[in-house]
């Protein structure tokens, strides 16, 4: 992953330790897509409790999940980096998201302590 967008410089990373959060939304993606396998794989092929279609279905997940396992990590970056920065149309005019460690929140353009001189 770069360090900062190649168009409008963005960090990505916006403080320390900011992708930890990205776990929840790969959690949540890989659900959704068992989920959505499990009701295609219901409803085309069916379960029974006679015959071992659960395992086979459990084994076509988990071979699934392990091969787009790195399409949802990207995708997971990409969806929690937009819940703090969201597009701007304007941004070669706009300063860059960025991380306040004193108020533990976040600005855009200059710190805080420069805008108020």
């Amino acid at each position: 992953m770069p360090k900062r967008c190649k168009e409008c410089d963005q960090p990505f990373e916006l403080e320390v330790g900011f992708w930890y959060g990205t776990g929840y939304v790969s959690y949540a993606l890989s659900v959704a897509l068992s989920v959505t396998s499990f009701v295609a794989w219901f409803v085309l092929i069916g379960m029974s409790t006679k015959d071992n279609r659960f395992f086979w279905w459990l084994g076509l997940n988990v071979v699934m999940l392990i091969v787009m396992q790195p399409w949802i990590m990207r995708l997971s970056r990409v969806i929690y980096l937009y819940f703090f920065v969201k597009y701007d149309p304007n941004y070669k005019s706009t300063g860059v998201k960025k991380f306040d460690y004193e108020t533990g929140s976040y600005y855009e353009g200059e710190a805080p302590e420069q805008q108020q001189q």
